[in-house]
């Protein structure tokens, strides 16, 4: 349950939700013209969730070096070593990877 909790803290929930409405604000607008599906919407969510995951996630990797030697930041997931490079990049990876491939 502890590894669980290490991949959920890697990359915060609660950034995705705040960026949540710059996504939603684009689909608006772009379906200003042209009917939405609930379906669309819930696409854009997953989407914009595993886009955010991925971003930050490639962020943690290049800077983990740099945040073990920030003040506020050696208690993150890498430098404290709760996660090790290659499941961080795993994550990262199975969230930027596209489906259907």
């Amino acid at each position: 349950m502890s590894k669980l909790t290490t991949y959920f803290s890697f990359v915060r929930f609660s950034h995705s939700v705040f960026a949540l409405p710059f996504a939603l604000t684009g689909a608006l607008l772009a379906w200003r013209d042209h009917p939405f599906s609930w379906m669309q919407i819930a696409w854009v969510i997953v989407c914009m969730v595993s886009a955010r995951r991925a971003a930050m996630g490639f962020n943690r990797l290049v800077d983990a070096r740099h945040d073990a030697l920030n003040p506020p930041h050696p208690m993150r997931e890498l430098p404290r070593g709760a996660m090790t490079t290659p499941e961080a990049a795993r994550v990262a990876g199975m969230s930027s990877r596209r489906s259907g491939s």
